[in-house]
């Protein structure tokens, strides 16, 4: 049942008083201990981590190997149909879940239901769209995982501006990004050796798609309960009024919202075809270009951990996001450019690198500046699952738009300068936010 939450008094009591805002978790107004601040960057770690990794493991190797062997179109096609029909369903299911989160008033805490229900959810569409012999039951499949990752995602994101003080959100984004980053590599990786046994890898996955919000629950630090007696109940009226985006002061979050979907988009028009590229545009075998991705994946995890478990403290201690996000930006651009101008192997090794460098930077600070130009701490799942639309958006267009180029080119070529001024355009709207420093 759904009720209005009471928001939690913001004070400081008196016996903290001595202790700055920022170092007061949100919704206990009091200082979190080093142990469970371990326990939110281990189950931010954690969810990010199992989440990218059973995704990763079909949507970027086994997927594509697959629907070039079905026989029911090109597999770029496949790929395209499939993610452009998925966004509808994650897009909605994402403010949805962040919304019904808000006001969802459980003694298990607002959040946690929806994160351990979504977890089977995913592996079942998960499994269903391994297994689907037709284009409309990929796509139907592939739908019902994005409803159960969202229903995952919504909430966990918003545990960030629920309950983890300012002063270590950069840390904690940090742990989030760095488990974003090792999940897609240990994804490609998985991926990479089940090429030639794609069953294996696909049960791998789903399996990791049971266990992801179960596990992600354990490791977080319990949530307080949201259960009250006096609580009214929420009218067909207010529940929809909780969808409305924010329109009050929230110049800042749409600035945040474009920027980040830029840099998503032109980064996945690389990414998500990475086996293509190593094929079509290098000229590789499909066994050479599945090794050449699982090289890349393991470039690209060392280099991005390493920066992005650096990059996040620092953030925190300078007090600055926005400097860090354009730089890694321009990081990113140099990257993609390597490739495009260079089309070898070597030259995609040195992409994977230099990508991880930027995306390592880019992701230890995302999620911090996301929170920070939040127009509403209390409608922060709503809010924090508007700004998710824009992953989700940029990584399910960039297939659509790279199939086009390919389709319209007859290659990868003009793929590349288009990434590129997609991520620096995504960078210099994000250095016009106000808000944030």
């Amino acid at each position: 049942m759904l009720y209005p939450n009471i928001p939690t008094p913001r004070k400081v009591c008196m016996e903290t008083s001595v202790i700055a805002n920022d170092e007061l978790a949100p919704d206990t107004g009091k200082p979190v201990s080093k142990l469970n601040l371990g326990r939110f960057g281990a189950g931010f770690i954690f969810f990010c981590i199992v989440f990218m990794m059973s995704g990763t493991i079909g949507s970027t190797v086994l997927l594509p190997a697959r629907f070039n062997t079905l026989g029911i179109g090109q597999g770029e096609t496949i790929l395209g149909t499939m993610n452009s029909i998925g966004i509808i369903f994650a897009l909605v299911s994402n403010v949805v879940f962040g919304a019904l989160s808000d006001v969802s008033h459980n003694r298990f805490g607002k959040r946690t239901p929806w994160i351990i229900v979504g977890g089977p959810i995913a592996g079942i569409g998960f499994y269903l769209t391994s297994i689907s012999p037709t284009l409309p039951a990929i796509v139907a499949s592939w739908s019902l995982l994005q409803v159960g990752l969202n229903c995952m995602l919504a909430p966990c994101v918003a545990i960030l501006s629920d309950r983890v003080p300012q002063k270590s959100r950069g840390t904690m984004s940090a742990f989030y990004g760095a488990g974003q980053i090792v999940g897609q590599s240990m994804g490609t990786i998985i991926g990479s050796a089940f090429i030639d046994s794609p069953r294996t890898g696909f049960l791998i996955g789903t399996t990791c798609w049971f266990l992801c919000g179960i596990g992600t629950v354990l490791l977080l630090p319990r949530e307080l309960s949201a259960a009250s007696d006096t609580a009214e109940r929420l009218s067909i009226k207010q529940i929809f009024a909780q969808f409305r985006p924010p329109t009050t002061g929230a110049s800042d979050f749409y600035k945040a919202l474009i920027g980040r979907l830029m840099l998503i988009f032109g980064y996945n028009m690389i990414v998500g075809y990475q086996l293509y590229v190593c094929m079509r545009y290098i000229g590789q075998s499909s066994e050479g270009a599945a090794a050449t991705v699982s090289t890349m994946a393991v470039i690209t995890m060392v280099v991005s951990l390493a920066v992005s478990l650096i990059s996040g403290p620092l953030s925190d201690k300078i007090g600055k996001r926005k400097l860090p996000v354009f730089i890694s930006s321009a990081i990113i651009a140099a990257g993609i450019a390597v490739p495009w101008l260079w089309p070898t192997k070597t030259a995609m090794l040195v992409y994977a690198a230099v990508m991880g460098l930027g995306y390592g930077i880019y992701m230890a600070v995302d999620q911090a500046l996301n929170v920070d130009v939040l127009p509403n701490p209390d409608e922060a799942g709503k809010d924090l699952g508007i700004l998710n639309l824009a992953n989700t958006l940029g990584q399910v267009v960039a297939p659509i738009v790279v199939s086009s180029i390919v389709v319209a080119t007859g290659g990868y070529f003009l793929v590349f300068p288009i990434a590129i001024a997609a991520v620096m355009v995504g960078a210099f709207v994000i250095l016009l936010i106000k808000k944030a420093r």
